[in-house]
């Protein structure tokens, strides 16, 4: 008896300090990962890649598009909260899955979001957002007040030119004032981007963005929600949101 007492005390101390035995807990009890069913860690990498959907987490991972992402089997066993609170929208135009565009640059869709009733803590209100119709890359940009509209515009138009080595061809936008004005006209006509505006209040023709605009929202609006973070933190969900989507989404096959 006494030397099965002294054999389990060798597996499982670590070793003795006055009475107190100090035990090795990893030589017994196996990392957080293998405590967690296959199940419990799908929906633990949905919630980590801001909530998108099981069967684009399937694509994913059958491509190994990300990094450190499991081959596992993404199933919808159960309904996810925060997707049901965040994804609520009724579909009134199908969009059309072509891509029209030869290169980088030679569209761009752009609308703005706000205003929020959270000031951010940068102090914005507003979101810019800008989709690549060719790669539908987003960039997004937080600003004060509708004006700065135009000069976020023109920062970026300088910096991304020269980044890509390619011009703007051609950008669409709504008919907002914050984008038909003097200044944003007299900036495109020196540098030859053609607008290209959608028909006043028809925001379905300016869908692209429209919908991207959405799903940002939809995404930091559950982030927020699951993490119980005060709602001045939108501005970066929207930012951690915008950068998930930049690498998980693939075009169609």
């Amino acid at each position: 008896m006494s030397h099965k007492s002294e054999s389990t005390e060798t597996v499982l101390v670590g070793k003795r300090v006055s009475n107190v035995y100090m035990l090795n807990v990893s030589s017994i009890i196996p990392s957080m990962n293998c405590l967690l069913s296959r199940d419990d860690e799908s929906w633990l990498w949905h919630r980590r890649l801001a909530h998108i959907h099981m069967y684009h987490l399937n694509r994913i991972a059958s491509k190994d598009l990300v990094i450190g992402l499991p081959k596992l089997k993404f199933e919808r066993s159960k309904l996810c909260e925060a997707c049901q609170k965040g994804k609520q929208t009724k579909s009134y135009f199908k969009p059309i899955n072509v891509v029209s565009t030869t290169r980088p640059l030679e569209l761009l869709h752009m609308d703005l979001f706000g205003l929020s009733r959270t000031k951010s803590l940068g102090g914005n209100y507003y979101g810019l957002v800008i989709d690549d119709d060719y790669s539908h890359f987003t960039w997004t940009f937080f600003i004060t007040t509708k004006d700065n509209a135009y000069l976020a515009f023109k920062k970026f138009a300088k910096v991304i030119q020269n980044e890509k080595g390619c011009r703007i061809s051609t950008i669409k936008l709504d008919h907002g004032g914050k984008f038909q004005n003097e200044r944003f006209d007299k900036f495109c006509e020196k540098h030859e981007i053609k607008h290209n505006f959608s028909a006043p209040r028809t925001l379905q023709q300016n869908g692209v963005v429209e919908r991207k605009s959405r799903s940002l929202e939809e995404l930091a609006r559950m982030l927020l929600n699951v993490t119980y973070l005060p709602k001045y933190f939108w501005a970066d969900a929207v930012s951690i949101t915008c950068y998930v989507l930049n690498r998980v989404l693939i075009g169609q096959s």
